[in-house]
């Protein structure tokens, strides 16, 4: 496995110099994007557009035609892993993803069982390598998972929740079966992103969206752990090229000394947390990626400017392991010409920190 041509985001990772601070951003590929509508339409449904390994290619270069971004990320969906497990996965319009059979009852949850990616997520694997190939080596690919928490939480929940209230009795009433759940889906997700990067991933992250959610105790036993058992069962190295990890807790703020000694080598932050400061508390151990506000984006293009160079002048000039991102994905009515603001005002002062400093 050779290192494309742009290898920014990968040495940003790794805590390598880089030419400029590397950026790309959560849910790049998507409804911000009228071309995404388009694809989607043609698609004729959001599951069809994940399953379709022509279609995942298509929308995961579409933001690449549009932006100098630095890495493109695969277009799948965090809940295609417990779709494999059976669950019956769908979407409802208005109301977002849906199960038919969210774990409710212990005898599910004890035949629970993690599935085997080359048989129940073919199509996936099989996009990763689709995509590979029409990067043609330009850029890094990212292959991802949702957090076993995470993902959990839409297993027990049966959708989105506002309160996690089933989620957090069964972690406080029934801990054993919480623990079977997460213990199987850990062993999925790290069969899932090995199978990524064996197809060509070239560096994986794990979004734990819902883990802020935890007080900090439940955090470290109900979601932390897990990941870290991830990380410890992944790939590391392929074809003489290392193969870096990224751990994203929304909200964990709190618990960025912990995250960044869980065996990954960088750490998503959200726009709650000062970067210099994050950067001040875990050391040189992880490379850092945000995390500007998505809102930001909302505002005149000079602003994003200026938010943008914060971030960058919080983390210091000159100083290596730093991705730009946003602290959470893209808002969908986010104005397409504000994101060449925001990639145009990082590559472009994040060169001149490196020359002045």
């Amino acid at each position: 496995m050779t290192r494309p041509l742009n290898d920014n985001f990968l040495r940003a990772l790794l805590k390598e110099p880089t030419d400029y601070t590397p950026i790309w951003l959560m849910r790049q590929a998507g409804r911000y994007l009228p071309e995404y509508g388009e694809t989607r339409k043609r698609a004729g449904s959001f599951l069809h557009l994940c399953k379709s390994p022509a279609f995942a290619c298509e929308v995961t270069l579409q933001p690449l035609s549009r932006y100098k971004l630095d890495a493109a990320i695969l277009f799948s969906d965090i809940l295609t892993v417990p779709d494999a497990m059976g669950l019956g996965l769908y979407f409802t319009e208005g109301e977002g993803p849906k199960f038919e059979r969210p774990l409710r009852e212990e005898s599910a949850i004890r035949a629970l069982t993690a599935p085997n990616p080359y048989d129940h997520l073919r199509y996936v694997l099989d996009g990763v390598s689709e995509i590979r190939r029409a990067l043609d080596n330009s850029v890094p690919l990212i292959g991802f998972s949702g957090s076993p928490f995470t993902l959990a939480c839409y297993m027990v929940e049966g959708g989105s929740s506002s309160d996690y209230r089933r989620v957090k009795t069964m972690i406080y009433d029934r801990p054993d079966l919480m623990h079977r759940i997460l213990s199987v889906t850990a062993d999925a997700v790290t069969a899932y992103l090995n199978a990524q990067i064996e197809s060509g991933a070239q560096a994986v992250m794990i979004f734990d969206s819902w883990g802020g959610a935890l007080s900090a105790a439940a955090y470290q036993e109900f979601s932390l752990y897990y990941m870290q058992r991830i990380l410890s069962g992944l790939i590391k190295e392929k074809e003489g090229e290392r193969i870096p990890s990224i751990v994203f807790t929304k909200g964990g703020g709190l618990w960025l000394e912990s995250m960044a000694n869980s065996g990954c080598d960088a750490l998503g932050l959200d726009w709650t947390i000062d970067i210099g400061e994050a950067r001040r508390r875990v050391g040189s151990k992880v490379a850092l990626q945000g995390n500007l506000d998505p809102n930001v984006l909302f505002a005149s293009p000079d602003k994003i400017a200026n938010e943008a160079k914060k971030i960058l002048d919080s983390y210091g000039p000159g100083h290596t392991g730093h991705v730009f991102n946003l602290g959470h994905g893209i808002s969908q009515f986010t104005p397409p010409e504000h994101v060449t603001a925001l990639v145009d005002t990082v590559h472009r002062y994040s060169k001149i920190q490196r020359q002045t400093s």
